[in-house]
């Protein structure tokens, strides 16, 4: 006899992940205070440079980035080398990645088959592929203060 699924609890357990990791965060060192703008020293690890062998493995990889935290209304509660957490809201985190791999990957592929398409030669195509980013590049620096604003950290 087969077993009944409860589908209510599946339901529940689906809403419970989906609110539990709603966020990205980082712990990292402030670097730098001026004018509501907190410059913060994050160490970006890969998933196998927490494990205790990565030092002799190659697998294991591991970054410093310098993240800057915007609008901090309050200031003085920090110094330069405290412990922080920056965090992400998930929906930031998708939104940068589209900007800045889902959209140039669309465009690039879309113009390879269509020029491709109408010219039948494929260097041409691979040209006109990587030359149609130039211009989305280009608009994606013309906007950076906007976008900057859209896709920002704040400080847990």
């Amino acid at each position: 006899m087969k077993k009944k699924r409860n589908f209510d609890s599946l339901f529940v357990r689906f809403l419970y992940l989906c609110k539990v990791h709603t966020k990205i965060s980082h712990s990292g060192i402030v670097e730098s205070i001026e004018d509501g703008r907190v410059r913060v020293r994050i160490l970006q690890a890969s998933a196998c440079a927490a494990c205790k062998v990565a030092g002799h493995c190659n697998a294991s990889e591991s970054k410093e980035k310098i993240v800057d935290v915007l609008n901090i209304a309050d200031t003085s509660r920090l110094n330069v080398g405290d412990e922080v957490v920056v965090c992400a809201s998930r929906h930031v985190a998708n939104k940068a990645l589209m900007l800045g791999f889902g959209i140039p990957f669309l465009l690039l592929i879309g113009v390879l088959v269509a020029v491709l398409y109408m010219t039948d030669n494929e260097g041409v195509a691979a040209l006109a592929a990587l030359g149609s980013l130039l211009p989305y590049y280009f608009l994606l620096w013309l906007w950076r203060d906007s976008i900057q604003q859209q896709i920002s950290f704040y400080l847990e």
